[in-house]
């Protein structure tokens, strides 16, 4: 990096010089993070303002994100939208830059003096923690870490959980994303290895000795983040021995009250009941088993006797729910205690965004602050910081399916034009500045490997043909080096 006013006088310069050889001053746009938050609004920027160039930058050597290393092996379809974000990506006033991590390859402050435009849709990269004591033993990850290592994401090939010493694993956590990582565990390796699950995660499933799943949650069944959707398809595993203590199942007015004000929950319960009601659901000799358990939340992980420094077993306190001040119900301990032993633990308690230097970040939400995806100078002050707008997790939390990403785009974009229109931001005709030449100078003077779409084209096309060879709709690359490689 260089000193601050080093890099101050090198923005100054390729601005002059790139001022001079142009006739006309695009709009400059850079987006930072190439995800669904980040192509929505790429995309809805090209739509709305003809003479804008859009940047949109990555830290991976790979775009879309979360659809390529969140989305489920098992769930191609909703990988479709990828096609969407390639075309605009080839669209020619829009340039895909991978390898680029703002921070450390450029600041901020740089990317202001670059762009009018700077959109930051970088996700959430880093997990929510418990605070509980254990937390820090072996075979303890978070879901996100789980998802990457079975994805091929590059900073996930190394994660190597043992699948094979214990038969039992406990997900803390009844969203989604829990869903997905307990259908992993438990679906047939055979229906698995026609999907596009990385290599190395292949390997592990094929020996694991997981035959038994824990999901547990702190609130009841009600409350549960689930879809019906999901729910069913799990629920639907061949040789998958389902269990629910109907005890869990007992609501309480408010969870009526909850129930009548929302259609999802009320299908997820009644499919719940539908399993409880019947002892269990596809009971089979020598089956796999998916027990969900509610009420509970974990108090400490301990330490195992034969293996020191790996869990053993966690300590769930069971809990009531009890109306706060909010109209919300939130888990109260019981002070009563049970222990379930188990060889892997998976945290999917939440995603958390990583600030940067320089943006503004409400720690407590791991949020940027921000009306209408304008960032304010900070939480609760009303003033925005000229020319910096956030979309997507980073600017309403970790919550959502991938279309949300869609509305919240178009919310992020609808600000970007008032204040073109209204003067608040300095628009490309009183104001002309480097854009994307500027940038990939900078890039090229820190000997920083910019990896180019055409660069991720290749990529993809080795992976379909690797994965051709094995009836897959594609083998990733899943090394820094390798990808790398194709730059």
């Amino acid at each position: 990096m260089l000193p601050k006013m080093a890099a101050v006088h090198a923005a100054k310069r390729l601005s002059r010089t790139f001022s001079s050889s142009v006739a006309s001053n695009p709009l400059r746009v850079c987006i930072v993070g190439s995800g669904p938050a980040g192509f929505y609004t790429a995309e809805k920027m090209l739509k709305a303002h003809p003479r804008a160039e859009v940047d949109v930058l990555d830290r991976l050597p790979t775009p879309f994100g979360l659809v390529r290393s969140g989305v489920a092996p098992d769930h191609p379809e909703t990988k479709v939208v990828v096609n969407q974000f390639t075309r605009v990506a080839q669209n020619d006033r829009c340039r895909f830059i991978g390898n680029v991590t703002l921070g450390s390859h450029v600041s901020l402050k740089e990317l202001q003096d670059l762009y009018h435009v700077v959109v930051f849709a970088y996700g959430a990269e880093s997990d929510r923690v418990l605070g509980i004591p254990g937390e820090d033993l072996g075979g303890i990850y978070s879901a996100r870490e789980f998802v990457w290592w079975y994805n091929g994401h590059p900073d996930g090939r190394k994660l190597a959980p043992d699948l094979q010493s214990r038969d039992t694993a406990l997900i803390l956590g009844q969203g989604n994303v829990a869903l997905d990582v307990a259908r992993i565990l438990l679906r047939s390796t055979v229906e698995l290895a026609t999907t596009d699950i990385s290599s190395h995660a292949m390997a592990a499933l094929e020996g694991s000795s997981i035959r038994k799943v824990y999901l547990v949650g702190r609130r009841g069944p009600v409350q549960a983040a689930w879809t019906a959707k999901e729910l069913r398809e799990i629920l639907g595993i061949k040789g998958l021995s389902v269990h629910i203590q109907e005890s869990d199942l007992q609501t309480t007015a408010a969870d009526e009250e909850e129930m009548k004000n929302n259609r999802i929950r009320r299908r997820v319960y009644e499919l719940l009941m539908k399993v409880a009601s019947s002892g269990s659901l596809n009971r089979v000799t020598d089956e796999r088993e998916l027990h969900f358990i509610f009420l509970r939340r974990p108090v400490k992980f301990l330490d195992s006797e034969t293996k020191r420094g790996h869990i053993a077993s966690v300590r769930l306190e069971k809990t009531n729910l009890k109306e706060s001040t909010e109209g919300k119900q939130i888990a109260i301990g019981t002070g009563e205690f049970e222990d379930i032993n188990c060889g892997l633990v998976l945290k999917s308690i939440g995603y958390k965004s990583i600030p940067v230097d320089g943006l503004p970040f409400d720690h407590e939400k791991g949020v940027v602050p921000n009306i209408g995806g304008r960032v304010l100078h900070s939480e609760g002050d009303q003033a925005f910081l000229i020319g910096l707008y956030v979309c997507g997790w980073l600017k309403r939390g970790p919550t959502g399916i991938i279309a949300t990403n869609l509305y919240c785009a178009e919310e992020t974009v609808a600000s970007i034009t008032e204040d073109l229109q209204s003067g608040e931001l300095a628009t490309a005709s009183t104001s002309a500045k480097p854009g994307r030449e500027g940038l990939l100078q900078l890039l090229d003077g820190r000997s920083v490997k910019v990896v180019p779409f055409s660069a991720w084209e290749k990529i993809n096309s080795e992976e379909k043909r690797r994965g051709s060879l094995k009836n897959k709709p594609r083998e990733k690359v899943s090394s820094w080096e390798e990808l790398l490689n194709f730059a």
